[in-house]
Order: structure tokens, then sequence, then C-alpha cells
């Protein structure tokens, strides 16, 4: 079973272009290893952002207020790992791998968001 990311089609612009957190694309042959791509997207709380959050906090569960920008930079750290494969040709991403951590220690509110993945050129076998 292929595990394609779930990226838009307004996100990448192209229902052809493919990216995969496995290795392989069921039904496509690698005819081409491009190399290594990555996308960034570091993101603050903000002062609002974070006392939003305490409050959702206080009760306990998810809190939306970061929810929504870690999503939202997840989409974007896919989108320029996708762009910088399309600059270098090719109409893949295989073996895609979506990281975060946070910079400054302990007292940041800058969060990284990060995918890596090797960009490939493939076709239908």
């Amino acid at each position: 079973m292929t595990s394609i990311v779930n990226i838009s089609l307004m996100e990448t612009q192209d229902r052809d272009f493919k990216v995969v957190t496995i290795p392989s694309i069921s039904g496509y042959k690698i005819t081409k290893v491009v190399g290594l791509v990555n996308g960034l997207s570091p993101r603050t709380r903000g002062i609002g952002g974070v006392l939003r959050g305490a409050l959702q906090s206080i009760g306990g569960g998810e809190i939306t207020a970061f929810t929504s920008e870690i999503e939202k930079a997840r989409v974007d750290a896919v989108s320029r790992a996708i762009l910088q494969a399309r600059k270098n040709g090719a109409n893949a991403i295989v073996g895609l791998d979506i990281e975060t951590s946070d910079m400054g220690g302990e007292a940041s509110y800058i969060t990284l968001i990060s995918a890596s993945g090797t960009a490939v050129i493939i076709e239908p076998e």
C-alpha cells in the first residue's frame, strides 16, 4: 500500500507530482535519482498565540491555536521541498520525512518544521 502525503492540487500545482513517505511508488519505476530535497518552515507563536494556547491548556485537550499553525508550517515545508524537486527536474519525492524541533532552548517560541526526501524521476511501469 502506497502512503501518499495529502498535499492539495493547489499546493503542488500538478496532479502528476507524487510525494510518498516510502522508498517506492506502486505502479511506477524510478528512472533517475535527482537527489536530496528539503523544505523548512520556522514558525513563531507570538504573544497572542501563547496567551490563547495558555488559556486553552487550562481545560486540557488539544490546543487548536498551535494545531493550525503547525499544520500550515507542515504544508509550507512540504511545498518548499516539492518546489526544490521541480526546479531540479524531478516529478516525485520518495522517502519524505517530516520532523519538528524547537529552536532556542526551553524558553523558545520558535518551532521548525522540516520536510526532507529524495527527488526522483518516475514513469509508469
